[in-house]
């Protein structure tokens, strides 16, 4: 049954409708009438609840931005929680890849990853790092996972590859290392790799320097 212009219909329902249809379709996508369409409610309704479609764009910007802060660590060690956060600011950019587009088209970028980076400075701080130690562990943190996004996105946009992975590596180019081989003609675990490298990461900014 279709909304009234107040009705039963909430902003929140109106938000979260317009931010599952950016994420299948994009912001293009996105019209007052088939967001209407979609909740089986009048266009002023929307209009009541949210104002125009750019304001509808801004309130959307707003809600990714806040998800980004709700990021919250988890470990027993300064490594741990660095890596839960890293993996946490990962899945956000990962699900919501037309949302964070949408940010970075307003030139929000910086501040949708500002509460990434202020979780980030606490645990350097807590780590006992310190000024340009600290700004370069969270700077390179947040780098790895942007940087790993991009290269995720990137494999899953490309086309077929003749001859792909499997058929490479299945040619004796490994020398001496057969399971090399094997590994490396397998479909990459982009999750894990994103771990490794990011545990790799931490443990050398976090390892004491010599003077």
């Amino acid at each position: 049954m279709p909304h009234g212009p107040r009705g039963t219909l909430s902003r929140d329902e109106v938000l979260d409708t317009a931010a599952a249809l950016v994420r299948r379709h994009g912001p293009d996508a996105l019209t007052m009438r088939g967001l209407a369409a979609e909740l089986g409610t009048a266009v002023t309704s929307i209009y009541w609840h949210v104002g125009g479609r750019e304001a509808l764009l801004d309130a959307l910007v707003e809600r990714t931005v806040a998800g980004l802060g709700e990021i919250r660590p988890a470990g027993r060690t300064p490594e741990a929680r660095v890596v839960s956060v890293a993996r946490a600011l990962h899945r956000q950019l990962r699900d919501h890849p037309h949302l964070v587009a949408l940010v970075h088209e307003r030139g929000l970028t910086e501040r949708m990853f500002l509460p990434a980076q202020q979780v980030l400075v606490r645990e350097a701080h807590a780590a006992g790092l310190r000024g340009s130690r600290a700004a370069e562990f969270v700077r390179a943190v947040q780098f790895q996972v942007v940087g790993h996004v991009l290269v995720e996105r990137n494999r899953e946009r490309a086309p077929v590859q003749r001859p792909g992975e499997e058929e490479l590596w299945s040619t004796g180019v490994a020398g001496t290392d057969p399971a090399l081989a094997r590994a490396l003609a397998r479909p990459v675990d982009a999750e894990r790799l994103f771990v490794t490298s990011v545990r790799a990461l931490v443990g050398a900014l976090l390892a004491p320097r010599g003077k």
